[in-house]
């Protein structure tokens, strides 16, 4: 049994939270008196299962020790021989859930989620599918108890979607569909392509952990708003009033549109939301290049230039390139069972980070853009 990273640094950072829980003013600031609470719980519970863990392996040993002794009581190597099995399962479920809570959680994996769709290239075919996109997210978060929150949209003139911006709430929402940024390509026969010929589109994907205003600070001298009439497809006024919002983040030239609210304070409020999204998610982004560039490049950053799915109408096939895995079950998926694809990614992670923390070898993976079919 390979040996356990060493406990202390989280026993110090234990020792730490438990001298900070017991100052007179540790809750003052209630938020903080929170997440330093859970932090300390979940700490407290790494460190009584490396424990136990510890434990029981002494125990098996003397186990061992106990059944090779020919001096023992016949009785009690008999025992210690049936006892063996459970201890063992047990100490490898604890050698697990150790190794799972010594990985750090991403910061931003308990926030809600802002979403962007795009189409690609491709044409209406593209802007086609990106509504389907937009659909199968829809579904998979109503599936999970999670609320959607429109905030922008252009319609294309077949009743596609240009662009799609949207907030989901709910539990855990963004440690579930990070891995879904990125390039998804769609491979089937339009309903407009007169000779059967198979075409390819691409949608782009971006999902953003919703950024708070404490998170990112913006200068109201580095944003240009603009106030503009909305409009739908065909020039069809959304409403009689300038209430569309553009807001653009001058030192980064981020631009956000937002004009699917009746109000022009509403659409503000929602185009600065997703700024500050965007902010966050690009300040995230540079720091993890500092120091984990290996790992983005097997697992995959979830950026726009990588292609990380197909869905492949005729074949009936869905395939995540991060990853190498196919699954031949597209109708399912585009009704929104997103689950074995994402707990598939969701292992591949583990492993990942898994590797790294216990030294050993990297699992190998189909980076993204790696094949064509």
């Amino acid at each position: 049994m390979d040996q356990l990273p060493s406990i202390t640094p989280f026993q110090r950072r234990l020792d730490e939270l438990d001298a900070q829980m017991a100052e007179p003013t540790f809750y003052t600031n209630s938020r903080k008196a929170a997440d330093i609470t859970r932090e300390q719980q979940a700490l407290r519970q790494l460190v009584e299962n490396y424990r136990t863990h510890e434990r029981l392996g002494a125990d098996l040993a003397e186990h061992a020790r106990l059944i090779k002794d020919p001096k023992a009581d016949p009785e009690l190597r008999a025992l210690a021989e049936q006892e063996i099995p459970e201890m063992e399962n047990r100490r490898d479920a604890l050698r697990q859930a150790v190794l799972l809570a010594m990985i750090p959680p991403e910061p931003s994996d308990s926030r809600n989620t802002v979403f962007e769709i795009r189409a690609g290239t491709g044409g209406d075919e593209a802007s086609l599918f990106a509504a389907e996109l937009y659909r199968l997210y829809t579904k998979y978060a109503e599936g999970r108890g999670w609320r959607i929150q429109p905030m922008s949209s252009s319609p294309s003139e077949r009743g596609g979607l240009k662009e799609v911006i949207f907030l989901i709430t709910g539990q855990q929402v963004y440690k579930q569909l990070k891995y879904e940024s990125g390039v998804h390509r769609v491979q089937r026969i339009p309903v407009t392509e007169a000779n059967g010929r198979i075409h390819t589109s691409t949608i782009t994907v971006a999902v953003l952990p919703e950024a708070e205003e404490v998170d990112v600070q913006i200068d109201p001298q580095d944003i240009e708003i603009s106030v503009m009439r909305a409009s739908g497809p065909g020039g069809q006024g959304v409403n009689t009033t300038d209430s569309a919002v553009r807001i653009v983040h001058k030192p980064t030239g981020l631009m956000v549109y937002c004009a699917d609210g009746r109000s022009q304070q509403k659409n503000k409020a929602q185009a600065m939301a997703v700024l500050r999204s965007r902010l966050l998610k690009q300040k995230e982004e540079e720091e993890q290049a500092k120091y984990a560039a290996q790992r983005r490049n097997q697992i995959g950053t979830g950026g726009r230039s990588e292609r990380i799915r197909t869905y492949n109408f005729p074949q009936n096939r869905v395939t995540d390139h991060r990853i190498g895995l196919t699954l031949y079950s597209l109708p399912s998926v585009m009704e929104g069972n997103l689950d074995p694809v994402i707990e598939a990614l969701q292992r591949a992670d583990f492993e990942e980070k898994l590797a790294e923390l216990t030294g050993g070898p990297v699992p190998s993976r189909v980076r993204a853009g790696g094949d064509d079919d």
